[in-house]
């Protein structure tokens, strides 16, 4: 299923869903919509649909992605925040197994990652993992004495 009908079926905010129409067309981070620079668009692309798809009844007002990325994976944390919490999901998005479980290989007999990321999209997720939610309180208290 395509992110922008993911969105549309979704509980999130109409600021959040404004960004991530945006963010579809020009691949840009915004105010409600964060990823470090490190962060592929269509890896992030990837993640926003996975957490559209995990949380459809959230009334989602921003994510937040803290991620690397290599040629086949994209690991880190999906931070989803509404008015009242926050979620923590740690991600590991891996073409190259997904392309392994299905016996895929390319023409000089390596994992075809490439059909794989094709083919499944969002679904190449290894790992999704909720790490926990917080009252949004609570959450911004512990950010700020982090960066204290």
């Amino acid at each position: 299923m395509k992110i922008l009908d993911l969105l549309e079926r979704s509980g999130a905010t109409e600021p959040f869903r404004h960004a991530v129409a945006a963010f579809v067309r020009d691949g840009r981070p915004a105010a409600c919509l964060v990823f470090n620079r490190e962060c592929p668009p269509v890896k992030v692309e990837r993640a926003l649909a996975k957490a559209l798809e995990q949380y459809p009844h959230l009334p989602i007002e921003s994510i937040e992605v803290r991620a690397a990325s290599g040629c086949e994976f994209f690991r880190g944390t999906l931070e989803v925040h509404t008015a009242v919490e926050v979620r923590r999901v740690r991600f590991h998005w891996d073409c190259k197994w997904k392309a392994e479980q299905f016996g895929w290989h390319d023409y000089f007999g390596f994992p075809d990652q490439g059909r794989a990321a094709r083919e499944f999209g969002h679904d190449c997720f290894r790992a999704w993992s909720e790490e926990g939610v917080a009252p949004k309180r609570a959450a911004a208290t512990e950010r700020e004495l982090v960066s204290a």
